[in-house]
């Protein structure tokens, strides 16, 4: 028979080391689920000690309680609290926003990034750690800079603005196109192959909105060798289409890029430019953090 727990914080969570173990893991490949699961513990462990002090301080008592009846309460408090947390509107919503934002992962009005606004660099600053949610944002950035800066040569596009398209594209590389064998299709940017496309391609089901409806739909995407090809071929298409003038006039002005994007028609999703926009400011940040 399985031991009785002596303490209702083993139906928590956080008296688990195989539940804190999992949680995280959980941050370093979803990091956004392994905050709402926090919260929802915290929520817990708060309702379980706001009950434990009103009985506490109840003027009646139990005349037929003991030790057995006791514990049976606590237990049943916890599973109580376990099954109430978490629920829409309640406590746990609200530690999960703040914790989000103060890990960047629900980024807050853009910065501007013009030279007279541009954030000032204390030399002597010590460097800040990047979090554990932060830290595979920060690899992909890293890892697309060098792609970016070329692109931002042959277009005058920022190169953090189209590294944080490609993360927002790809969900931070973790949901890349593949090809037919599972290998990586290197589309940072979602981009069709159409009649004109002469390259290899791959089939894949996506989402579109018509008429502000999402449908699920089987579309040819391109196919390239290497995340480099991609931002060149991204950056032809910037720079050679008069359909996306008006984003590569945007200059340094972030939204000016993802409205101008949204309204040439890169994506059919209506909420696209603002996504673009909390992503780039995420860009940003991540790049602060890692220069401060």
């Amino acid at each position: 028979m399985a031991a009785i727990p002596t303490t209702p914080s083993s139906s928590t969570g956080f008296g688990d080391a195989n539940a804190v173990a999992s949680l995280r893991h959980k941050a370093a490949t979803d990091p956004k689920g392994a905050v709402r699961e926090a919260a929802k513990q915290f929520e817990s462990l708060f309702m379980q000690q706001l009950l434990k002090t009103m009985r506490e301080n109840s003027t009646s008592e139990d005349p037929f309680g003991n030790e057995g009846s006791k514990l049976g309460t606590e237990l049943l408090d916890a599973q109580w609290s376990t099954k109430m947390a978490g629920q829409p509107g309640s406590l746990s919503d609200i530690i999960a926003k703040q914790l989000e934002r103060n890990m960047g992962l629900t980024p807050g009005p853009i910065p501007k990034t013009d030279g007279a606004n541009a954030p000032v660099v204390d030399p002597r600053a010590e460097p800040r750690k990047i979090g554990i949610p932060q830290q595979a944002a920060a690899d992909f950035v890293q890892r697309n800079q060098a792609a970016a800066k070329a692109a931002e040569a042959a277009t005058g596009i920022p190169a953090e603005f189209m590294v944080s398209q490609a993360a927002l594209e790809t969900g931070w590389g973790k949901k890349e196109i593949r090809n037919a064998d599972g290998s990586s299709a290197h589309n940072l940017f979602g981009i069709k192959a159409g009649a004109s496309w002469k390259g290899a391609t791959t089939d894949v089901v996506t989402t579109e909105y018509s008429h502000g409806v999402a449908r699920k739909v089987v579309q040819k995407f391109r196919s390239y060798a290497s995340a480099a090809e991609s931002f060149a071929d991204y950056a032809k298409l910037m720079k050679d289409s008069p359909r996306y003038a008006g984003v590569v006039n945007a200059g340094a002005d972030a939204k000016g890029f993802a409205k101008g994007l949204q309204k040439a028609g890169y994506a059919t999703d209506p909420a696209y430019a603002d996504k673009l926009s909390r992503v780039i400011n995420t860009t940003l940040r991540l790049q602060r953090s890692v220069t401060t």
